[in-house]
């Protein structure tokens, strides 16, 4: 028989028989608070059942539920419906409870809808059964292994921050406190790992971080059982995090532990960590019999232990519910969810590829409207680099002073990164910075690209416009689904009405000519082009870059997007083009009003016999092969690598005899393959000169994977003949 037929006549029989756990309440909840809190675990469990109906008829498409895990409802209980929640995806009882805070909710009919897939889903609009409610301040999750958290120690940082300066769109009351909440299995993996060494660093240092964590301990991961009283080892001790236990069984002693931690997070502002034993009923999911993988007799004494039962028991022995009205709540609440799936189902669906796309990109907002700095507050600001900057400079200090305005404009904008602050970047970037603007807008992080990511993101969520650093391109990548996975699918999976709009500056690509091999020479950003929805911008001189990094604030302030600033590290400090003392690569800071606008490309030269596409350092590289091309060349810097500025560039290059790529990304996976593809389409026919699949050495060799001024002239002159 189906267990989840089991249980659920395991319920009905053993309640009505008296058949129940003596266990006696402790103090903390009323009658009618206790009753509520059971009719919204048994809300739960009847969605989890009607799950699996909705499924076995083809009209529902999720079975992961949140049986066992009914506790949580108590934890919703002890907190504020204003506190932002970042849910573990077995929560359902959680957001069924905080529903009941908040009026005008109508709990039932939304999540059967998500359940359905439904266009009508209030949060995804169908694209996914999540959890999640702007109303009821649960952003949607998706994440099946906690790589949530590092954004909840973001969100939880902002809240505390936005105390000290608040930002424009702030969204959470000062005294809010962040919750994240997640399975036993998930807590082992790095990115959970990460945000809670992250929240004990910061509290550890007394800085403020009002977040709770709580870990839901069922004992097992899908099959893989978690060693017995692994959690409480590993947790009851840490440095700086406060540990709270649990019975997830037990309402009462749930909602006792879960005040005293939230209390103690929101008095103290310091990180707390509950952690709640629960059980899992019916396997991980649908379609997982857990009888496979576990003695028979083991997954009866779990489910001997259904939280419906122990509460059952709770609310008799208290006398704020007989027996008989528990089983008649059960009834009643299976019926009503059935009837409601009935009319569910009949709402429409999700059809068309732009049916599924219109949420990709996040809804634009109305912004304060901003004149620029002062000349006055620039003056005073700058000091004597007012003066400087009338001279030429190196791409360094152009994007340097561009921060600064642009951070002296906006006060909502954040840098955070590891060296950023203190020391000023490795390559001097964000000098200053710190000293002008103060450690709340500078912040120092620790070394987890995770965590710098995460706190972006949460930093975002309250109204902040985070500019994380990752120092360099090749340390992304044990970080990249923070953006793959969690910024840019927020809008998606929330019809916009959650975002993260924020600009990423990454130090990358090659070409230096001593320093550190492939982990600070890196020209792979396949990653970032495959991500839906994410800008990925690319200057080649320090003007485009100052017009183009005032365009991606733009972007992520008025557009809330998700934009990446791929700074190229060897033309940081170039100064020369075709020989030294020439300052040919140098420029003067551009007025700060003047930006580049979103997908415009950059045109050098009218030449119709070649046209030369490239970006980067490749431009760098191109305008010093075009001195022995002669006149009949142009070169057509891209600027912007996702979405590449496909219809512009064409334009560029139709009047051209010949075209030629250059492309430092490599040959497989690189720039060039949807530029080859887009000529092909348009019918233009092009040659492409890439760098070589494989990773970049140090020393004399540094170049020679990549293309170089000496490979371009010999392509372009093959190509001329």
């Amino acid at each position: 028989m189906d267990r989840a037929v089991i249980v659920e006549n395991n319920f009905r029989r053993r309640v009505l028989a008296g058949d129940l756990p003596e266990i006696a309440p402790c103090s903390g909840l009323g009658p009618q608070e206790a009753v509520g809190l059971f009719r919204a675990q048994v809300l739960s469990r009847a969605l989890d059942l009607e799950s699996r109906a909705m499924q076995a008829a083809g009209q529902g498409f999720y079975t992961i539920g949140s049986s066992g895990h009914e506790g949580m409802a108590a934890v919703a209980h002890a907190l504020r419906p204003t506190d932002p929640a970042f849910l573990h995806y077995r929560d359902g009882a959680f957001q069924i409870a905080r529903a009941n805070q908040v009026p005008g909710q109508s709990i039932t009919w939304d999540m059967l809808l998500s359940f359905a897939c439904s266009s009508d889903d209030p949060i995804s609009g169908g694209r996914h059964k999540v959890l999640g409610s702007k109303a009821l301040n649960i952003p949607p999750q998706t994440s099946t292994i906690a790589s949530h958290l590092p954004k909840a120690v973001g969100a939880a940082y902002a809240i505390a921050a936005a105390r000290r300066h608040a930002p424009e769109h702030e969204a959470y009351p000062r005294d809010a406190i962040a919750m994240c909440s997640f399975g036993d299995a998930s807590a082992n993996h790095s990115t959970a790992q990460g945000a809670f060494n992250a929240a004990a660093w910061a509290g550890f240092q007394s800085t403020p971080l009002p977040l709770l964590f709580v870990c839901e301990d069922n004992g097992i991961g899908i099959s893989t059982k978690t060693p017995a009283n692994w959690i409480a080892s590993t947790f009851s001790n840490r440095p700086a995090l406060k540990y709270f236990a649990c019975d997830g069984r037990d309402i009462y002693d749930t909602y006792a532990s879960a005040r005293a931690a939230a209390d103690y997070v929101r008095t103290r502002r310091k990180p707390a960590f509950l952690h709640m034993s629960t059980v899992r009923l019916y396997g991980h999911a649908g379609a997982d019999v857990a009888t496979t993988y576990l003695p028979k007799a083991e997954v009866e004494a779990q489910e001997d232990q259904d939280p419906l039962i122990v509460s059952a028991a709770l609310l008799a022995a208290s006398d704020a519910l007989t027996r008989k009205d528990a089983v008649k709540i059960y009834d009643e609440t299976r019926a009503r969810v059935s009837r409601t799936a009935a009319e569910v189902i009949k709402r429409p669906r999700l059809k068309t590829a732009q049916d599924v796309m219109s949420s990709i990109l996040p809804p634009k907002r109305s912004c304060a409207a901003s004149n620029g700095p002062s000349n006055a507050d620039r003056r005073s600001l700058f000091g004597s680099e007012i003066e400087a900057q009338q001279e030429k400079q190196p791409m360094n200090r152009l994007i340097n002073w561009t921060l600064h305005d642009l951070m002296l404009e906006h006060r909502e904008v954040v840098l955070m990164g590891e060296d950023v602050g203190r020391k000023g970047g490795v390559y001097g970037v964000t000098q200053k910075l710190a000293t002008r603007f103060g450690p709340d807008r500078v912040i120092d992080t620790l070394l987890d690209e995770q965590s710098i990511l995460g706190l972006g993101i949460g930093m975002a969520h309250n109204g902040f416009l985070p500019m994380p650093e990752i120092q360099f391109l090749a340390y992304l990548h044990n970080a990249e689904d923070q953006l793959r996975g969690e910024a840019a699918t927020l809008p998606f999976f929330s019809r916009g009405q959650y975002t993260n709009p924020m600009v990423v500056r990454i130090a990358g690509l090659g070409y230096q000519k001593g320093f550190g091999g492939h982990f600070h020479n890196d020209n792979s950003v396949a990653v970032l082009r495959d991500i839906p929805g994410l800008i990925l911008a690319c200057p080649s001189n320090g003007a485009d870059a100052a017009q183009m990094l005032r365009e991606c604030v733009r972007l992520a302030r008025e557009e809330q997007r998700l934009v990446v600033f791929l700074e190229p590290i060897a033309l940081y400090p170039m100064r020369d083009l075709h020989k030294p003392g020439d300052a040919g690569w140098m420029h003067h800071y551009p007025p700060h009003g003047t930006h580049i606008p979103f997908g415009e490309v950059g045109q050098s030269g009218e030449g119709a016999d070649l046209a030369i596409v490239s970006f980067g350092n490749g431009t760098y590289l191109s305008h010093q092969a075009r001195s022995e091309l002669g006149d009949g060349v142009r070169i057509v810097d891209l600027r912007w690598l996702n979405p590449l500025p496909i219809e512009t560039m064409l334009e560029c290059v139709r009047p051209c005899k010949r075209i030629l790529i250059v492309d430092e990304t490599r040959r497989t996976g690189g720039v060039s393959e949807a530029l080859m593809t887009a000529m092909a389409e348009a019918g233009l026919s092009a040659t492409r000169l890439a760098a070589e699949d494989s990773f970049i050495a140090t020393g004399p060799a540094y170049g020679a994977t990549m293309p170089s001024r000496e490979s371009i002239v010999a392509a372009a002159k093959e190509l001329l003949g």
